[in-house]
């Protein structure tokens, strides 16, 4: 068995063993979804790493390279393990053979994302020196679940599409700062496929929703704390729910300290789904 670089591994060979390693969990995703996962996430072959019984793949580490919290990262975009070959240690081994290459690279930290019911993988992360930054919830759920009552705001407030980049003022609504796979630097990797709405009182925006109809993905919502409670949050999910393309919608990563959310989704009948540890480690 060698472990080596996907720097030269075609996209189907990666994509094949993608599949067989996640083939007995609940989401499943096309080769198309993993196209669009990796792209937005960073994901760099030359730094990706995987071990080889011959040509074939039997366990992976892909990549994202990117700035996080300041600072170049790298970020585990997806790790995973044949059936027949768990319990060998291979993540680990593949992790510990890439750090050379990434401190080469200068990336000085590795972070991660983990359930938090995954148990075992959680006291591997340990073991091998990450810590928990941040815990996560997550969100998922049917279209038809939502509690669709909003406020009437009469003729206040305009939704309109907007350019994200154009506003920098939109960090100042946030409770905490997105994730990896929130962040405006993912967004931008794969700006044709978001969708981002402004709620506007006049020329002011007052709140937002960055969105990706195809996945059903809110990646990031927030309200000037001066306009909450006034039904701005509600009249973006209702514009979310007309322009999705997917059967469920998703709200990944919310920082559990953010209660606001939380409370949020629960006038809309939406209960957390479940939590991950955000984890991080210098290398």
């Amino acid at each position: 068995m060698e472990i080596k670089s996907l720097e030269k591994i075609d996209f189907e060979t990666i994509f094949v063993a993608f599949s067989k390693a996640f083939a007995d969990y609940e989401m499943q995703i096309n080769a198309n979804e993993l196209i669009t996962l990796c792209k937005r996430r960073g994901f760099d072959p030359d730094l990706s790493f995987a071990a080889f019984e011959e040509e074939n793949i039997v366990a992976f580490t892909l990549n994202g390279i990117g700035n996080f919290y300041g600072t170049k990262m790298a970020y585990d975009t997806g790790t995973g393990t044949l059936k027949n070959y768990r319990g060998q240690g291979l993540a680990t081994k593949i992790f510990d053979y890439s750090i050379p290459f990434l401190k080469e690279a200068n990336i000085k930290h590795y972070l991660l994302e983990v359930l938090q019911h995954n148990t075992k993988a959680v006291s591997i992360y340990r073991k091998i020196g990450f810590k928990v930054t941040r815990e996560l919830n997550y969100f998922v759920w049917k279209n038809e679940e939502i509690k669709d009552e909003i406020k009437n705001t009469g003729t206040r407030y305009q939704i309109e599409l907007f350019d994200s980049n154009q506003y920098d003022s939109i960090s100042d609504f946030w409770d905490f700062s997105p994730s990896w796979q929130n962040s405006f630097e993912s967004i931008n990797r794969m700006r044709e496929d978001f969708i981002n709405l402004g709620v506007f009182e006049g020329e002011k925006i007052i709140g937002y929703c960055i969105f990706e109809p195809n996945s059903g993905d809110i990646t990031q919502i927030a309200v000037d704390k001066a306009h909450r409670r006034k039904g701005i949050a509600s009249l973006l999910f209702q514009e979310v729910s007309k322009l999705n393309k997917n059967t469920k919608t998703k709200l990944i990563n919310t920082d559990i300290a953010c209660s606001s959310i939380v409370d949020f989704l629960k006038t809309k009948n939406i209960e957390i789904t479940g939590r991950q540890f955000e984890m991080i480690k210098d290398i």
